[in-house]
């Protein structure tokens, strides 16, 4: 899978998911990552990407042109790349195959502008957006994006609460980081990503680790029985208790699930 991010602080986004799990996933070439400079591709001698907004009002506005041109440039590389993986295929197979090819729509892939005035990303939209090849997010600042080039390039408006932050990169990682845990071979585990919390609108249960006790406190007698039909029913019975005191929301959403 690949990750493309438009922002105006790409080092930012390089070395905030150079690490750990992601970092060892992208250098794997499980996954990749391009950080792409908005003003790279502005037209101004002094790199400027904003300027006042029409009607007045406080702030800056981030201009469409530098936003659309650098859009333009990674959708130009992902066709480029879907144009020698079919060249590949045809060599190799002698077959085009019928899938169509990326950019034929105008969109080659799908664009999701971090903003607090889009959909709350959960869990669900972390495993849907899992399945694209290549996703594009757009990190905004200043007072926001000119609104004609959002209309022609963003698939997906996405918040990740509501608040408001000084830019769209801080987004655009954790969304990210919670999306690539979804392609396989990142996690080592194959359970690990379908057992965690939000995964059936359940919470996920207490866990523990040695010593066996610890400040006076210790593990439930289920966790070292061995019986491990007992441990997972324990574990289920913890997830819906917690889930009921902490979420009521997501018991309701689990217990309608269940009829």
């Amino acid at each position: 899978m690949n990750f493309h991010v438009l922002t105006l602080f790409p080092e930012m986004i390089r070395q905030g998911l150079d690490i750990s799990i992601i970092g060892r996933a992208l250098a794997g070439g499980i996954i990749s990552l391009e950080a792409v400079n908005i003003r790279d591709y502005t037209i101004s001698k002094h790199k400027k990407v904003d300027d006042y907004t029409y009607g007045g009002g406080a702030g800056m506005l981030m201009q469409a042109q530098p936003v659309y041109d650098a859009w333009k440039a990674v959708c130009d590389k992902i066709k480029e790349r879907a144009n020698k993986d079919r060249e590949q295929t045809t060599v190799e197979d002698g077959d085009l195959g019928s899938a169509a090819m990326p950019g034929q729509a105008g969109k080659s892939a799908r664009v999701i502008y971090v903003t607090p005035q889009g959909k709350t990303f959960h869990q669900g939209m972390a495993r849907e957006f899992a399945k694209e090849e290549d996703l594009i997010f757009l990190c905004g600042h200043y007072e926001g994006i000119d609104e004609r080039v959002l209309e022609e390039i963003v698939t997906d408006y996405v918040s990740i609460g509501d608040y408001v932050l000084t830019g769209g990169e801080l987004p655009a990682m954790v969304m990210i980081d919670a999306i690539a845990r979804m392609v396989p071979g990142v996690l080592s585990n194959k359970d690990s990503g379908e057992t965690e919390s939000f995964s059936n609108h359940l919470l996920e249960y207490p866990q523990y680790s040695r010593p066996a006790v610890w400040h006076e406190k210790s593990v439930p007698e289920i966790l070292l029985s061995g019986d491990h039909k007992k441990v997972d029913e324990w574990r289920l019975e913890q997830s819906i208790k917690r889930t009921k005191e902490i979420r009521p929301d997501l018991y309701e959403k689990w217990v309608l699930g269940r009829r």
